[in-house]
């Protein structure tokens, strides 16, 4: 089995996800990777690159400090390991193409790295919890929106996720009461969405349309709308901890920074 020597100043995640997608360009699967991480000092890179010579392997690095990339490259020639330094061209490369100097801080690029990672676990969330979906686990949610049937819950939530923020949303429908499940969360957490009842019909009608179902049955009906958004109304009302948005005419992006703006206000006042 071959070895690849991960050598970084950070956590070495992010290294090591670009040498497996590389290495998914071969068919050999006896490669195993293997990271030496947190390298803050060439103490710390000599016991790193030691670990490599009894064991030899190919050592790929990623150090922002250019001393401590030079005494890698240095140690890896000395002991005849193969080495690539996977960070100091591209930075390099970029300081030339900005006209600027690298700020040399480890660790940024892995920050970037979970702050991503952070979102798609958001997005996957939001996803599985679309439309009143696993209400179980509806208390692991930051955000919970409820709402009649097409005033935006979905892609609001799903704008709001891709700002890292796991949100569930919960239909609300005429008659029936909305799951115990939504009572146990933290109610300052829940979101209201209300709309007008012309502009749903609008919607509605013109979903139904592109689905090429027909538009005269109660649901696009007008006056089973404002029945709708009267019983979302009244509910709002005997859950006065509900954060309450008109989404009318709003886009989804103003809608979010409502949202948003209410959730910092909320904060600041707590």
């Amino acid at each position: 089995m071959k070895i690849i020597y991960v050598v970084s100043d950070a956590t070495g995640e992010t290294a090591e996800r670009v040498i497996r997608a590389a290495l998914s360009q071969f068919y050999k699967e006896d490669v195993r990777v293997q990271r030496l991480c947190r390298i803050q000092n060439e103490d710390d890179l000599m016991l790193a690159m030691s670990i490599a010579v009894r064991e030899p392997g190919m050592v790929a690095y990623t150090l922002v400090d250019p001393h401590l990339s030079a005494v890698a490259a240095r140690l890896a020639d000395e002991n005849g390991l193969y080495a690539v330094d996977l960070l100091s061209g591209l930075i390099f490369s970029l300081s030339q193409f900005l006209d600027a100097s690298s700020i040399g801080t480890p660790g940024l690029l892995h920050t970037i790295d979970t702050e991503y990672f952070k979102r798609m676990e958001a997005v996957n969330f939001t996803v599985n919890h679309d439309d009143g979906q696993e209400l179980r686990n509806l208390h692991k949610a930051d955000l919970v929106l409820v709402g009649a049937s097409r005033s935006s819950k979905t892609p609001l939530a799903m704008y709001l996720a891709h700002k890292g923020y796991k949100v569930a949303n919960v239909p609300l429908v005429k008659g029936i009461e909305p799951p115990a499940e939504l009572f146990q969360v933290d109610q300052s957490r829940v979101f209201g969405l209300l709309v007008d009842p012309k502009r749903l019909v609008e919607i509605r009608t013109s979903r139904l349309i592109n689905m090429r179902q027909s538009p005269r049955g109660s649901y696009a009906d007008y006056q089973h709308v404002e029945d709708e958004i009267n019983f979302c109304k009244q509910l709002y009302r005997r859950n006065p901890k509900w954060m309450i948005i008109d989404v009318t005419n709003r886009s989804v992006e103003e809608t979010s920074s409502e949202i948003l703006r209410r959730i910092d206000l909320r904060n600041q006042n707590a």
